[in-house]
């Protein structure tokens, strides 16, 4: 593993929001016998229950006619990301802001509380039981030819790999390099009807190999998330099921998983199994838990600060150095029509009551 990679560095630095607004669930779900701390949410991380992943980039499925995919390079990073700097120009030498996160840093961090429940970390250690084959993945709702696709039809769509920056809500960041093919292929595949404006994505509980939903049952299980029918259809939305030249691990969202690179990280739901055409605005997992906090847009905006932490500052996975957050995570030329209203001011923080955008 590279020297690089620093195991704790975005868990010790936000509080999860099962401490900061859930206290009594929380200590309710662990039967009121440990303190609503970064040592609680340790205690309460699944232990002994599952199977470790053998390796950390344990490759949990093969499909060598697809990968490595080629890369398209009219996606390069934008130039706000490229370029950036470390804020007052300190550095510790060690990210090239133009190149992919190493594979083993981005591979070590992840946000996957079916596995992981309370914060980011090591999910590789704790989805070694998961299984990624046989998979299906149903689209359907208001579209004129609902489907049930397995991997193979998924894979017989023409692949592309794609270098994008990742942003999640924690402020931390990232560089990689996804392969996939864009999500409206597969919408315009179904035929949506002209009563479809949102997009819903669910993906995969399965109790006995996700320690996190056996240790978390107070979160609104699946995970579910959801898109303008517009956003969706946009040409950066991808549907992914590989990384760095192979296919997805399992701690990535293996096999399939959405990509939406000017929102947050968790508006990318990992491990999908139902995609839905619908006409309502769809309630989503952490709007659901926390409407104060995370909203059903969650773009990426410097000018809208979290009710806990601000946001105009990132700061690299690997190496901690922090840079300029921008506006769509960098990708403005692409979305910036689609927000007419998006803030382009410092904004205050929310209040108690309020709900997020």
């Amino acid at each position: 593993m590279s020297s690089r990679y620093r195991a704790n560095v975005p868990s010790q630095r936000i509080t999860p929001p099962e401490v900061f607004f859930n206290r009594r669930r929380f200590l309710a779900a662990l039967g009121g016998g440990l303190l609503a701390a970064p040592g609680a949410l340790r205690a309460a991380a699944p232990s002994g229950a599952q199977t470790p992943q053998a390796e950390l980039l344990d490759v949990p499925f093969q499909r060598p006619d697809v990968f490595p995919a080629e890369r398209n390079a009219d996606y390069a990073l934008p130039r706000r990301i490229a370029r950036a700097v470390p804020i007052l120009g300190q550095s510790s030498g060690l990210t090239d802001t133009r190149a992919p996160t190493p594979r083993d840093v981005a591979a070590a961090h992840n946000n996957f509380y079916e596995f992981l429940a309370g914060r980011g970390g090591p999910v590789w250690q704790f989805c070694g039981d998961f299984e990624v084959e046989p998979w299906r993945v149903e689209i359907g709702g208001e579209c004129r030819r609902p489907q049930t696709l397995d991997l193979d039809d998924l894979f017989a769509f023409d692949h592309e790999e794609r270098l994008y920056h990742f942003r999640c809500v924690e402020r931390w960041a990232m560089n990689v390099p996804w392969s996939g093919f864009p999500l409206s292929r597969l919408l315009e595949r179904v035929e949506p009807t002209g009563a479809a404006r949102y997009v819903r994505f669910e993906t995969i509980v399965a109790r006995d190999q996700m320690p996190g939903v056996r240790t978390a049952g107070w979160y609104p299980w699946p995970y579910h998330e959801g898109l303008r029918l517009d956003e969706a259809m946009n040409e950066l939305v991808l549907v992914v099921t590989g990384v760095y030249g192979e296919p997805l691990l399992r701690q990535h969202g293996a096999p399939v998983r959405i990509i939406v690179p000017w929102k947050y990280g968790y508006k990318s739901p990992k491990s999908i199994v139902r995609i839905e055409l619908v006409r309502d605005q769809p309630p989503t997992f952490w709007q659901v838990e926390q409407p104060h906090e995370y909203g059903f847009l969650s773009n990426v905006n410097p000018n809208v600060p979290h009710p806990r932490w601000p946001q105009n500052t990132s700061y690299w996975l690997d190496t901690e150095d922090r840079f300029l957050t921008p506006i769509f995570n960098g990708y403005e030329q692409y979305v910036a029509q689609l927000y007419p209203d998006e803030p382009r001011r410092p904004q205050q923080p929310l209040r108690p009551g309020q709900a997020a955008r």
